[in-house]
């Protein structure tokens, strides 16, 4: 395990991918994430996306592992005691609900500072604290759909479906605003240091989602101020018969079938290629007054190309890419990735075994630290398993923390 943020506590609220990645991503960094949930509901990413065993989702084992958890219910005053006195411990509180549940509660920013001046909050939502959406309910496609990444079409019986775009492209929903939560919760974490000052974090999904797609947003968002498009194709629109798009930086099939992604848009790359395959005629082929060229002007050479790749199998394509410096890579699927020599040597995957699921593939925090990896120390927790370990640590008695995990008569709008 990683050992960064040793020491640092974190309260995490939340549920579902977005507010579940936020505490992922401390706790493999090496915080302590107590995850706090309604007692008798929780968290129910257990419950949905698969089931290995009951209760025990893919999605769940791996992003609410190395966690624990905790049950408390914030709407009674014993809960709301104990969750107060519980935020005293904490560095940095994940909020990971709807806009504004928290507040609802009676949890929120205010009520915390209010005990803990110098909190860490961080929120990651759907559309933020703020604006008229702030209150909104939210799911993946609905934090793509509001800042313009969900381009959509009616088919021929006219029905909306999700279509294609050229224009905006690469949103990942709800688990792109967590990355950049966490970011600034530790760029406060540093600031704290030096001032004691504690930090209110906004992040909305939506926001997010741009921000993870920016090359596509600034440049369509400024496309008509281009004036040169050099390099680009006309954005939406074919090349003689081609599709839209590059001819130099494409996909093309070796000869045993598998696909290669080709990226020589350099010229120094081009050449050393052209070299490579003994294919010198090409080399006038590439542009040399732009930086780069995506051979957008060249269709011809699209079927030159696949000529050449299918020449060879993808092993030996790896093998000119690595001896002659040729940038290009093996498309594999996802079964095929596991066993690629190089995502085995990165080690990003770890096989575990879950004290309720049984064998399980995790996904490890993408960084190899001081040459470690991450690991999982705590295995995705069962709904309150960690109450009494949590609560007594801070001093609460027997009947507190009974007190602390009455169930909620009914769900309540927050």
């Amino acid at each position: 395990m990683f050992d960064l943020l040793k020491g640092v506590r974190v309260l995490e609220f939340g549920i579902l991918l977005n507010g579940d990645h936020l505490g992922m991503l401390l706790s493999d960094l090496g915080a302590e994430v107590i995850k706090v949930e309604e007692p008798g509901t929780g968290d129910y990413l257990r419950d949905m996306l698969g089931q290995i065993t009951p209760h025990h989702s893919p999605a769940h084992l791996q992003v609410n592992k190395n966690k624990k958890s905790v049950t408390i219910n914030v709407r009674t005053e014993a809960g709301k005691r104990a969750f107060f006195e519980l935020l005293k411990s904490v560095d940095i509180f994940a909020d990971g609900l709807r806009g504004g549940a928290c507040e609802a509660m009676g949890v929120g920013y205010e009520a915390q500072r209010a005990v803990k001046p110098d909190i860490i909050y961080m929120a990651n939502t759907g559309f933020g604290l703020t604006g008229p959406y702030a209150r909104l309910g939210a799911h993946g496609y609905s934090m793509l759909a509001i800042v313009g990444g969900l381009p959509a079409k009616k088919d021929e019986n006219g029905f909306v479906d999700r279509t294609e775009s050229t224009d905006l492209f690469g949103g990942v929903k709800g688990g792109s605003g967590a990355p950049f939560a966490v970011m600034a919760a530790l760029a406060a974490l540093w600031r704290r240091g030096q001032t004691g000052q504690g930090a209110l974090i906004d992040v909305a999904a939506s926001d997010a989602n741009m921000a993870a797609s920016w090359g596509a947003v600034v440049t369509n968002l400024n496309y008509d101020r281009i004036t040169d498009l050099t390099g680009m194709a006309p954005r939406g629109k074919p090349n003689d018969g081609w599709p839209a798009g590059s001819i130099y930086y494409a996909l093309y099939e070796a000869k045993d079938g598998r696909f290669i992604m080709f990226c020589a848009i350099e010229p120094k790359f081009w050449y050393n290629f052209c070299d490579a395959v003994g294919r010198d005629d090409l080399r006038g082929k590439i542009r040399t007054d732009i930086p780069v060229d995506y051979g957008i002007d060249r269709p011809e050479m699209r079927q030159v190309l696949a000529d050449i790749f299918r020449s060879k199998d993808s092993a030996e394509w790896m093998r000119i890419a690595l001896e002659q410096n040729v940038p290009l890579a093996v498309a594999n699927t996802l079964d095929q990735t596991p066993d690629d020599p190089h995502n085995k040597a990165r080690g990003m995957l770890l096989e575990g075994e879950h004290p309720g699921a049984g064998p399980f593939t995790y996904l490890r925090y993408p960084a190899i630290i001081d040459g470690a990896h991450s690991g999982v120390a705590i295995p995705a927790p069962a709904l309150g398993a960690h109450t009494e370990e949590v609560l007594a640590g801070i001093g609460l008695s027997d009947a507190e923390i009974a007190a602390a995990q009455e169930k909620p008569a009914r769900a309540k709008k927050a």
